[in-house]
This record gives structure tokens, sequence and C-alpha cells, in this order.
């Protein structure tokens, strides 16, 4: 029940930020487009523990902080390679492990290699993902681990 109330609030979070628009009869059309949406989902028994993650709330933000720099320092060091020209990209694919024990924590852990340019997983597997980066200090950096650490410690 708690997963389908967070559903709720989140859809409405949503739509009362994309909407900008209060008065009495567009919030009556929300609100029943949200009850609409939720009632279907719950009948459709698709809100459970992964699709609506509320165990992660608490900590997400701290981590979102750290991927956000993560990724303004990789956009910058990209930025670089382009305008240094094809003799700084050097091309390199690699299998590395993943230490996530849940499915949520190797989702996030590949799409943060998504987000963070110069990385592409190309392959997600359970023990392994395969990752395509502009340079091998890129694999290097996921190599030591730093944010497979900070995925793990948020699935815990």
């Amino acid at each position: 029940m708690r997963h389908t109330l967070s559903v709720f609030a989140l859809l409405a979070t949503i739509w009362l930020a994309n909407s900008g628009h209060y008065n009495p009869l567009l919030l009556g059309f929300g609100l029943l487009s949200v009850v609409l949406v939720v009632w279907i989902c719950h009948r459709m028994d698709v809100v459970d523990h992964e699709s609506q993650p509320i165990h992660l709330t608490r900590r997400i933000p701290s981590y979102y902080a750290w991927l956000a720099w993560q990724i303004l320092l990789s956009n910058i060091d990209v930025a670089k390679r382009v305008w240094r020209g094809n003799s700084a990209i050097e091309p390199t694919v690699k299998i590395l492990p993943v230490a996530q024990t849940t499915d949520i924590g190797r989702v996030i852990y590949a799409n943060s290699i998504n987000l963070t340019p110069g990385t592409v997983s190309i392959e997600l597997g359970n023990d392994t993902v395969l990752v395509h980066a502009l340079v091998p200090a890129n694999i290097d950096e996921l190599e030591q681990g730093e944010m497979s650490r900070r995925i793990c410690e948020l699935e815990q």
C-alpha cells in the first residue's frame, strides 16, 4: 500500500510541477488522471519495491549530487579531448565486474555509466557490464570502484 501511495504522491507532484495551472477545474482533472493511473497500476500489479524504490529516497539525493559533479567533470574532459582532436581519443571496450546485488542497483550502475560523458554501458549482465570509453583512463576510473561503492551503499 505504501508503494501505491508513493506512486500517487510522485505522479501528483510531477503533474502539479508541469501543469502551472492551479484553478479548481484543472486541479480536479489532474487529481482524476492521477487516481486513474494509480488505479490501473495497482490493478496491473506493477507497483512494488522495484518499480517504486522508496527505500532509496533518503540516500539518493547525496548520490545524485556526487553523480552531477562527476558528469560535470566528465563533460569538461570530453570537451578538452574534442578540441585536441583525434590524437586525444583512444576508444576502449572492457568487461567490468558488477558488485551490486539487486536488479535496481545494477541498473543504477549501468545508467550512471551512461550519464557520465565519455563512457557507455553496452551490455549489462548479472555480474558484469560491458563498457565503451573514449580513453582507457575512463575505464581505470570505473575499475577504481568509487561509483560502484557509492551505489552499493545506496542499495543497502
